[in-house]
């Protein structure tokens, strides 16, 4: 009997375009925001709710660690590049129709480092977008933090929902 050697299924790093289009997207946004947002002026996008308020973070998420005098900058770089090569990875494994692993994994990395990007290049992240209510209001963030929080919350709603997924695609 002759071997046939089978052709492995094409992996999910075409996915690596939507990362591709985050960081774009991303750094348009902060490009614009640079050029044409004053600092720390509220400009109103939706009265009551939402504003776009140009302002920077030494930190991570909720401005974690801002204070922490510098060293943080390069820990935040690391863990970012460090992360998204281990979903990079993750996405050489996963087969490429499984948009439902490989769509979480080339958002977070598309926001990892798009915020890498403001982190080399500035010393910090520019955020720029201001939700609120009344008195109470919500971090100021960016399109790389969205990407990475959606793509956080995919890759849990897998973790929890991911086996019925699969069932009920006839994968599993």
């Amino acid at each position: 009997m002759p071997m046939t050697a089978s052709r492995p299924s094409p992996n999910a790093l075409a996915w690596l375009l939507v990362s591709v289009l985050v960081i774009a997207l991303d750094q348009l946004t902060k490009w614009w925001v640079l050029t044409s947002l004053p600092e720390y002026t509220a400009i109103p996008v939706i009265d009551g709710f939402w504003n776009w308020y140009r302002t920077y973070n030494t930190g991570a998420a909720f401005s974690f660690l801002s204070d922490a005098g510098g060293w943080q900058k390069y820990f935040f770089l690391v863990l970012a590049v460090a992360i998204s090569g281990l979903l990079g990875w993750w996405l050489s494994h996963t087969p490429r129709r499984d948009w439902r692993t490989a769509l979480p994994y080339a958002l977070v990395i598309g926001g990892a480092i798009g915020n890498v990007i403001d982190r080399l290049m500035h010393g910090h992240v520019v955020d720029f977008i201001q939700w609120y209510w009344r008195d109470w209001y919500w971090p100021a963030f960016n399109i790389a933090d969205s990407a990475i929080v959606a793509g956080a919350v995919g890759i849990a709603l897998m973790g929890v929902f991911g086996h019925k997924a699969r069932e009920a695609a006839g994968e599993g």
